[in-house]
């Protein structure tokens, strides 16, 4: 089960260079249900995830590069590509902030995953935070990859 918030970022922390990184490329074969290859620096997943927005069900599978790239071509819409940071948080918690790569512009979203329902509501997010979009699919990378651009 994925438990998580989310929200968008306006401003990043000015220390972001300090925090360990992944370079992220996934790609969407389906998206209702969501079945996603994703590549994170040399680790190749297939992942399914069942409808939901704060919590859903999520399934992954190891790929090998050769499998992940024939899965690949065989997508509909934007490959995403984005940094993600990981940003440590009282109580275990961790801040997967995202900075996506063209055609999305400046769009940076943070995510936190919990490992209950209570303990996502009872979150107060950093200071930093803009707007929560959570209860929204707009921002779920299913629909992101979906999105047109002229």
């Amino acid at each position: 089960m994925e438990i998580e918030r989310k929200f968008l970022i306006s401003k990043l922390p000015e220390n972001l260079d300090t925090y360990p990184f992944q370079l992220l490329e996934q790609a969407y074969l389906c998206t209702e249900p969501v079945v996603r290859v994703r590549r994170s620096d040399d680790t190749y997943t297939l992942t399914y995830k069942s409808k939901g927005l704060m919590s859903r069900e999520e399934y992954n599978l190891p790929l090998t590069a050769e499998s992940y790239e024939h899965l690949k071509k065989k997508a509909d819409g934007n490959v995403i590509r984005k940094k993600r940071f990981r940003i440590p948080l009282p109580e275990g918690l961790t801040i997967e902030l995202d900075v996506f790569d063209p055609p999305f512009g400046d769009l940076v979203l943070a995510e936190v995953e919990f490992t209950s329902e209570e303990q996502a509501l009872a979150f107060l997010p950093p200071a930093w935070f803009g707007e929560e979009v959570t209860w929204s699919t707009e921002y779920h990378n299913s629909t992101l990859s979906k999105r047109q651009f002229s």
